[in-house]
């Protein structure tokens, strides 16, 4: 069977498991894919902290003291615990320079991207510059900025957030999450049948991908 097998995952931009996941998920892919089958992945938009303002005037702390109500020192310990994960992976978060932020117009312009072949690129790279640079992912000149690092039109990025052309198709994602049943982020729907939720080890990834190929083979 030649046609690849349809992976559709949903994340937010300022979720640091998404990009664990998103890294776990890609060995996956590549023991999975080794023998010669394939896997074509579609990124989807999930907002995890959708009122949070454009410009949050405090540090990754202080966001996680307002939104979980838990003292700073647990944020801390929490977050050096997601950093060690992170690292693990090859990832290098640094939350003291994130810069936190809205994630409504970074999905948007993932849509963009999607219609010119580049939203994986894209997704890499606004990650990347959140949890690794401290690049701000929340105004429309910073994505544009980091849009054409990808390939894309700076100008055509600008456009579509200022018409705000995508942001239906952001919500249709969110509501299409809610029908899923989807309450956190990252989700995996393979197939279209089989849901793996959170940032599993490469290995789940692997028997899940497997599961779904032969029930797929099964079925043809």
């Amino acid at each position: 069977m030649t046609t690849p097998l349809k992976v559709d995952i949903w994340s937010d931009i300022a979720c640091p498991w998404c990009y664990i996941g998103k890294r776990r998920f890609e060995r996956a892919v590549e023991q999975f894919a080794a023998d010669g089958r394939q896997v074509e992945v579609e990124y989807h938009s999930f907002e995890l902290s959708p009122d949070t303002p454009v410009d949050f005037e405090g540090s990754e702390v202080d966001f996680l003291v307002a939104h979980k109500g838990m003292p700073a020192e647990q944020v801390e310990q929490m977050l050096a615990h997601v950093g060690s994960i992170a690292s693990s992976v090859g990832l290098a978060y640094d939350f003291d320079a994130l810069q936190h932020t809205n994630t409504v117009r970074a999905h948007q312009v993932l849509h963009l991207a999607k219609g010119k072949g580049l939203q994986g690129e894209l997704k890499e790279r606004l990650l990347k510059a959140y949890f690794e640079e401290g690049r701000h992912v929340g105004r429309a000149e910073d994505l544009a900025d980091l849009a054409a690092e990808v390939g894309l039109d700076r100008d055509e990025v600008l456009a579509a957030l200022e018409s705000e052309e995508f942001l239906p198709d952001v919500r249709a994602d969110i509501r299409q999450a809610r029908a899923y049943g989807i309450s956190g982020v990252p989700f995996f729907v393979l197939d279209q049948k089989y849901g793996v939720s959170g940032a599993q080890e490469s290995e789940s990834f692997v028997q899940a991908l497997t599961q779904a190929w032969d029930g797929r083979e099964a079925t043809a």
